[in-house]
């Protein structure tokens, strides 16, 4: 018998001072049963730095074809693919030959570095690439935050980021290692 889902549910209040943007979402996630709450959390941290009520969570680890998140527009264009982890060099091209601008929130603490080492060259060659890097103690203290039922406030400022729940709250600054060289307004 196949685990189900487990289902996760989201109030989550944006103050993006950087693009000025103040909403408040409310998520339905599915967590794989393979998911880490970390990688959930991940999601979530990604929803936010990008927040748009036309963004929508992808099927998840098992659909290996389409975004972690994506944003399309009316016409049904891809404009933000939004990818988690360490994804291939492979993935990541076809990601940019759909959609207008693909952004990696990358995480895995040192492995971070074995996999940017080994794909740095080929992904500069994609230019509406931005790649972001997130600290493991950070990953590691975001999945804290991974509750079936979560209430999160999120401000982001100068490319800083504070996340908080009612008892607990985290600084993170994600680190660019490829800057997209798309020039919207929603480039993070």
């Amino acid at each position: 018998m196949a685990l189900k889902s487990t289902i996760h549910r989201l109030e989550l209040d944006v103050a993006d001072v950087d693009r000025g943007i103040y909403e408040s979402f409310t998520l339905t996630l599915a967590r794989h049963p393979s998911e880490t709450g970390e990688r959930l959390m991940v999601r979530v941290l990604a929803f936010a730095l990008h927040a748009d009520h036309r963004l929508e969570f992808g099927r998840g680890i098992s659909a290996d074809e389409e975004p972690d998140l994506s944003l399309k527009d009316d016409t049904g264009a891809i404009r933000l693919w939004l990818d988690v982890g360490l994804p291939e060099e492979r993935r990541l091209r076809r990601a940019a030959g759909r959609a207008e601008r693909v952004v990696v929130l990358a995480y895995g603490a040192r492995a971070i570095e074995v996999w940017w080492e080994r794909n740095r060259e080929a992904l500069a060659r994609l230019p509406q690439l931005e790649v972001l890097a997130l600290p493991g103690e950070t990953t590691r203290a975001l999945a804290a935050f991974a509750e079936r039922n979560m209430r999160l406030q999120c401000t982001i400022q100068d490319r800083q980021v504070y996340l908080s729940d009612a008892s607990r709250a985290l600084a993170i600054e994600p680190e660019v290692l490829q800057a997209s060289g798309h020039a919207d307004g929603a480039s993070r």
